[in-house]
C-alpha cells in the first residue's frame, strides 16, 4: 500500500497494507452451516477432467509444485488446484475479505471492513467487467475458478467457511497481489464513527506493545553485469511480509509461460519472482497515489448535496447490507447507507467537513498487468505491461538476462497541481484538485541500466537507490514520492556502493549483512550520556557494566551475541515510551528516539531493559538466539507461541534497527521470547545467465498441515539464513521428484 507523508508516524518506514485479520479456523464455524455444496453438473465435471489431464503436477523434494500445463489456462487450473492443495483456508479467507464477506463468518466486528470492500467491490460490476474481458483473459478467470472448484469436487472432506463454488469474476475483487492494497488506507475506526454514528475509541493497540510496528516493506536489488562475476545480471527478491502469506510455487505453458516465485494465495500470477529470461521484485512505498477530498455537503429536502466549482451536486448514496454471524450462529445484517461523490466514497467527517477518498480502481487492467508480466522476457515486454500503470502499491526493481537492470518508483500516479499539499486532504470543491490523468512511466521516477551498476530499494525515497547514479531530489515533485530514507536504505547502499564479483552467495550475503544501522547514532549518544555522569551518580555504578558490553559492540547481530539483546530491548523500550509523541509530532518514531530524547530518558531506558532482560531470562546478558526463535506449532492464521515448544534461534532482527534481513513480532507478545511473524517470508536470488541459475528460502515450509513434512522442513536453514537451490528445469526437477499427478488423482 503507498501512502501520504501525513500517514508516517504511525507506520514508521513502512510500506504494505495491513494483512488480512489475523482468526483462527473454530472447528466447525457456523456460517459453513449454509456451505452446502453445489454438486457439479456432468458437463462441468466432464470440463474439469478434461482440462486436468492436460495438466501435470510435479511436486519436488521441498514440496513446491511445478506446474506444467499445454495452455495458459491449464497452468492456471493446476496452480489454483496446487493451492488448494497446500492451504485451501488462506485461499478462501483471501476472497472472503476481498468480496467484503469476512463478517458473515467473523461476526458483527468486522461489518465495517466487510463495508469498505464492498464500497468498491460489488458483485454486479465484477461480473459485467468479467463479461467485456478479452477472450484470452476470460480463460484464464474461467481455468481460476475450475481448478478450485475441481479440488472442492475431489475433496469432500474439505468444509469451506462461507464459499461453496467459486465463479470467474471472483478473481477481479483480488487483482493486484500486495498484502493489503490500497484500501487499507482507508481507517475501520473513522469508517464506523461516521457510518455507525457513535463514538468509537481510538486504535491504541500499537502503544499496548512492547514493539513499535514492524515495518512491512521488501528489499529488492538488482546488480549489473558489470559488478557480477560471470557478467550476468543479478536480481534479489526479500519480501516482508506476514510468514505464510505467499507460497513458493512455478507455473509452465506450451504458450511461453515459465514463471516461479511467491504467488500471493489465490491469486493465478506470480507476483514476485521471475521467468527464464527477466525477474522483477516489489517493494511498496512509491508515490503518493490516494487523495483525500474535503466536500463541503448541505442538507436539502431530505438529500445531501456538496459543492463543487459553482454548482451544488447530489451526493449519491447507496444502500449496502453487511450480513454478519451471530454468537448464536444465526445470521442477521445491518443496512447502512454509503455516500459517494465524483472522487469517491466518503469516509470520515474533518472539520465539519466530509472525506472523500480517491484511489486507482481499475481491477480489470490491475489483472492483465498482473499476469502479463510474468510472461515478459525482456525490457521492451516488462515496459509494455507497466504502461497499463495499475500497479499502485509498489515500486519494481527489474533485471534480465540481456544484462539490464531497471526500477520504477512506483506506476500509477496521477497528475497533480504542485500547488496543493497532497500529503493532505485538499478543497474537494476546487476543480483546480482534480486529477489530470496519469503521468506517463517516462514522467515519473526510473532508473535504467545505471552508471553504479546496482539499484536497491527497502521501502525507502528513490534518491539513493543508485549512489552517485540515483535521481535527484530536486527534479521531481514531492507527491511522487511518500517515504522518507530508513534505516534499511542506508544499509542497502553501504553494502552495495563498492561490492563487485557478485555471486549468488555473496548476494545472499549482502542481503543478509548483520549490521543495525539504526544503532549508530543510538550508541555513541548513549555512551557519551554516561561518561557525563558524576561519580557519584547512582546510574554511574548501575548501568557501568550494560554500558560496557555496549562500548564494545560492533554493532552487529549474531545469536550469540549478548550485547544486541541489551541494545534491542533498549530500543524497544525507548520506543514504547515515546511513541505517542512521535506520532504527535509526525516524525517515524525510530528518527524520534535518536534526536529527540535527552540523556536521562535514553539512561532510564536502558536501565528498564536491563530489568525486563532480567526478569524474563535471569541475566540481561542473554544471548540473542536465545531470546529471538522461530517457531511454527500450527496451521491457524492467528499463530500462537509456546516458549516450552520447539523452536530455532534467529540472529537476524528488526527492519526497525536496519536489519536487512527482516524479523519480527507483530502480535501483542505473550511469551518471554520473541518470536517472529512478519519479515523475511520467501526470499530468493537469481542469475540471468543462458540457463537460469537461483536459490531461495521460505519461512518454515510450503504445506500449511502440520501432518506434512514440508510444514517445517525449511525452517532451520531459514533460522540460519541458508538457502536451497530453485529447481527451474524440468530435467532438475526429476532427479529430485517427490510426486508426480493430474488434479483429481
Amino acid at each position: 500500500m503507498t501512502t501520504t507523508r501525513s500517514m508516517l508516524p504511525t507506520i514508521l518506514a513502512c510500506a504494505l497494507g495491513a494483512a488480512v485479520p489475523a482468526f483462527a479456523a473454530p472447528a466447525a464455524a457456523p456460517a459453513a452451516k449454509q456451505a452446502v455444496k453445489q454438486a457439479a453438473s456432468s458437463a462441468e465435471l466432464a470440463r474439469w477432467k478434461k482440462t486436468a489431464a492436460r495438466v501435470t503436477i510435479m511436486r519436488d523434494k521441498w514440496g513446491i509444485p511445478h506446474v506444467f500445463g499445454r495452455s495458459d489456462a491449464d497452468a492456471v487450473f493446476g496452480l489454483l488446484y496446487a493451492q488448494a492443495e497446500d492451504d485451501f483456508n488462506r485461499v478462501e479467507l483471501n476472497y472472503i475479505n476481498a468480496m467484503g464477506r469476512l463478517a458473515e463468518v467473523e461476526g458483527e466486528k468486522e461489518v465495517w471492513r466487510d463495508l469498505r470492500m464492498k464500497m468498491y467491490i460489488q458483485p454486479s460490476d465484477m461480473q459485467a467487467k468479467y463479461a467485456a474481458s478479452p477472450a484470452w483473459l476470460k480463460e484464464l478467470m474461467n481455468a481460476f475458478a475450475d481448478g478450485l472448484n475441481y479440488y472442492l469436487h475431489t475433496h469432500p472432506e474439505v468444509k469451506p467457511k462461507l464459499i461453496t463454488r467459486f465463479e470467474p469474476w471472483m478473481a477481479l475483487s483480488f487483482s493486484e497481489g500486495s498484502i493489503g492494497g490500497d484500501i487499507e488506507s482507508i481507517d475501520l475506526k473513522d469508517l464506523e464513527r461516521f457510518y455507525g454514528k457513535r463514538h468509537v475509541a481510538q486504535n491504541v493497540a500499537a502503544l499496548e506493545n512492547a514493539f513499535d510496528a514492524e515495518p512491512r516493506g521488501s528489499n529488492g536489488f538488482a546488480i549489473a553485469p558489470k559488478l557480477s562475476k560471470t557478467g550476468n545480471a543479478l536480481l534479489l527478491i526479500n519480501p516482508h511480509t506476514s510468514f505464510y502469506f505467499r507460497p513458493e510455487v512455478h507455473m509452465v505453458s506450451e504458450e511461453g509461460l515459465n514463471a516461479y516465485g511467491a504467488v500471493t494465495w489465490g491469486q493465478f500470477f506470480i507476483y514476485q519472482g521471475f521467468n527464464d529470461k527477466a525477474g522483477w521484485m516489489h517493494t511498496s512505498g512509491g508515490g503518493d497515489v490516494i487523495d483525500e477530498y474535503l466536500e463541503t455537503v448541505v442538507e436539502k429536502g431530505g438529500k445531501y448535496f456538496y459543492q463543487y466549482g459553482s454548482e451544488q451536486r447530489p451526493v449519491q448514496a447507496r444502500q449496502i447490507t453487511l450480513p454478519y454471524r451471530t454468537a448464536s450462529g444465526a445470521m442477521a445484517s445491518k443496512t447502512v447507507t454509503a455516500y459517494f461523490t465524483h472522487h469517491g466514497p466518503i469516509v470520515r467527517e474533518e472539520g465539519g467537513k466530509w472525506v472523500a477518498v480517491r484511489m486507482m480502481d481499475e481491477p480489470l487492467k490491475a489483472l492483465t498487468q498482473s499476469y502479463t508480466r510474468t510472461k515478459a522476457r525482456d525490457y521492451d515486454a516488462f515496459y509494455k505491461a507497466m504502461e497499463l500503470r495499475t500497479n499502485s502499491s509498489n515500486n519494481t526493481v527489474y533485471a534480465d538476462a540481456k544484462g539490464n537492470i531497471a526500477y520504477f518508483h512506483g506506476n500509477f500516479i496521477p497528475k497533480r497541481d504542485p500547488r496543493f499539499d497532497w500529503s493532505k486532504p485538499v478543497d474537494g470543491s476546487s476543480p483546480a484538485t482534480e486529477w489530470q490523468g496519469l503521468h506517463a512511466i517516462k514522467e515519473t521516477i526510473t532508473l535504467f541500466n545505471p552508471a553504479s551498476g546496482y539499484i536497491s530499494n527497502t521501502n525507502n525515497w528513490p534518491f539513493s537507490a543508485s549512489g552517485a547514479s540515483s535521481p535527484k531530489r530536486q527534479d521531481w515533485p514531492d507527491y511522487m514520492w511518500s517515504l522518507p530514507e530508513n534505516a534499511r536504505g542506508r544499509h542497502a547502499e553501504r553494502v552495495l556502493k563498492d561490492a563487485k564479483d557478485f555471486t549468488l552467495d555473496s548476494l545472499i550475503a549482502a542481503a543478509y549483512d548483520s549490521h543495525l544501522t539504526a544503532f549508530e547514532p543510538l550508541v555513541p549518544q548513549l555512551l557519551k550520556d554516561y561518561d557525563a555522569l558524576a561519580a557519584n551518580d547512582p546510574r554511574k555504578a548501575l548501568l557501568s557494566a550494560q554500558v560496557a558490553s555496549l562500548r564494545g559492540w560492533d554493532l552487529r547481530f549474531g545469536i550469540d551475541s549478548k550485547p544486541t539483546s541489551l541494545a534491542i530491548y533498549w530500543g524497544q523500550d525507548m520506543v514504547a515510551q515515546h511513541a505517542p509523541r512521535a506520532r504527535a509530532e509526525g516524525t517515524p518514531t525510530v528518527d524520534f528516539i535518536t534526536h529527540k530524547l535527552n540523556a536521562d530518558e535514553r539512561l532510564a531506558s536502558l536501565q528498564r531493559a536491563s530489568d525486563k532482560l532480567t526478569a524474563d531470562f535471569g541475566t540481561w546478558q542473554t544471548p540473542w538466539g536465545e531470546i529471538n526463535r522461530f517457531q511454527r506449532i500450527n496451521g491457524d492464521i492467528d499463530q500462537q507461541y509456546d516458549d516450552s515448544k520447539p523452536s530455532w534461534p534467529v540472529g537476524f532482527a528488526s527492519a526497525n534497527w536496519g536489519s536487512l534481513a527482516s524479523f519480527g513480532m507483530v502480535a501483542k507478545q505473550k511469551t518471554r521470547r520473541i518470536y517472529g511473524d512478519r519479515g523475511n517470508s520467501f526470499v530468493a536470488v537469481v542469475e540471468f545467465g543462458p540457463r537460469v541459475r537461483a536459490k531461495s528460502i521460505l519461512a518454515g515450509g510450503n504445506s500449511n498441515n502440520p501432518a506434512s513434512k514440508h510444514f517445517a522442513d525449511q525452517a532451520e536453514m531459514y533460522s540460519r539464513g541458508e538457502f536451497k537451490d530453485v529447481l527451474f528445469y524440468k530435467e532438475d526437477i526429476e532427479k529430485h521428484l517427490e510426486r508426480k499427478y493430474h488434479p483429481g488423482e
